[in-house]
């Protein structure tokens, strides 16, 4: 995607310094920072401390970080130790694990000389095959955008409602929720975005930065604005992402999602999330109750950074010293609640038959329906 018309992907390796950049988020709306990574530390604290976020965008930056702690020692040792350093660092996103379970297991075979080289090579496909994987949802969901522009009055712009940051900074390249978005403006489609907020911190914002860096319409609202949209009849569709899916197709999404769901089923609006195949736990049947939720640091709640009067970022305290903080990253939406599931194979019920439909082959490897 576009900043500021250069293309853009959200991490990128570079062969002269045999490093990693990355586009450093702790800093978006207010600032545009590149950072580089060398050391599996150092992708651990970018994990840990979402200078990346995003699902897909972690599964990615995960699988640089194997590559380049096995050019520093390719050893077992190293081997085994980042990969328990980096899957400690977040544990709702399931496209951690995934990325590096795929990485232990194509590399514990190899001889250690082999390793490096294997370890990059990989490390680029898991990154290509997530640009790829999040063209598809672009493809697939675009059909639900023209359906709907085709039954809008003349003049009458597709409203589009999303949550949290499902865009290309969540991925390595075109978002999950945004890639139907950026293939419809793409394909001339009079189409504008509500970017919601998202507190605690605030990755509306980044969406709305990304949208609008793209030349794409929009409006940047508060977290709870979205059901008064839609009770007044100004959203026609909500696409959301998702950092972990359920083999029944429960999603659990960013705080807050659950309740835009049950405002969109309360006013007939369709929700749709939008999700590579890599974020599907097929090892859960029930997402409410065994999706582990994140409970992040309560600095997030307690503390808002932004733009000073100076024109420098700085931090402010907004709560009171003596309450008590609570700060769960992540609520479940259940799938009874979804129209349906954007995939790279296509779109299905959020459902294990809906699932099952487009990737058997899961099914099988698990023997079972729940």
């Amino acid at each position: 995607m576009k900043v500021d018309g250069t293309h853009y992907r959200s991490i990128w390796f570079n062969e002269v310094t045999y490093d990693v950049g990355i586009i450093d988020q702790r800093w978006l709306p207010s600032e545009f920072r590149i950072a580089t990574l060398k050391t599996g530390d150092q992708f651990a604290t970018a994990i840990r401390d979402m200078w990346v976020r995003g699902a897909p965008l972690i599964g990615a930056t995960a699988a640089y970080g194997v590559a380049m702690e096995m050019a520093a020692d390719s050893s077992d040792q190293a081997l085994d130790h980042v990969w328990h350093t980096l899957n400690e660092t977040r544990p709702t996103a399931i496209n951690l694990r995934w990325a590096l379970d795929r990485c232990r297991d194509h590399l514990a075979p190899l001889a250690l000389d082999a390793r490096p080289d294997a370890a990059l090579q990989l490390a680029h496909e898991i990154a290509e095959e997530d640009v790829e994987t999040n063209r598809m949802l672009g493809v697939h969901g675009l059909a639900l955008i023209r359906d709907i522009a085709a039954h809008k009055p003349q003049g009458e712009p597709v409203r589009v409602l999303t949550h949290c940051n499902a865009g290309w900074l969540a991925t390595v390249d075109w978002g999950t929720a945004t890639s139907p978005i950026y293939h419809a403006a793409e394909a001339g489609i009079d189409i504008y975005v509500y970017a919601g907020e998202t507190r605690p911190r605030n990755q509306g914002g980044i969406t709305a930065w990304e949208l609008g860096s793209h030349g794409v319409q929009h409006a940047f609202i508060v977290d709870n604005a979205g059901g008064h949209l839609m009770q007044h009849g100004m959203v026609d569709i909500v696409i959301v992402g998702t950092d972990r899916t359920a083999a029944n197709g429960d999603v659990c999404n960013k705080i807050g999602t659950y309740l835009k769901a049950l405002a969109a089923y309360d006013n007939n609006v369709p929700f749709y999330v939008a999700l590579p195949s890599s974020t599907i736990d097929w090892s859960l049947y029930d997402g409410v109750s065994e999706i582990p939720i994140e409970e992040r640091p309560v600095e997030e709640v307690t503390r808002v950074q932004g733009l000073g009067q100076d024109g420098k970022i700085a931090k402010v305290s907004i709560t009171p010293p003596f309450s008590d903080i609570s700060n769960p990253a992540f609520d479940v939406t259940p799938g009874r609640l979804i129209n349906g599931l954007i995939t790279e194979r296509g779109i299905c019920d959020a459902s294990t038959d809906g699932l099952a439909g487009l990737f058997p082959e899961h099914v099988i490897l698990k023997g079972k329906l729940p």
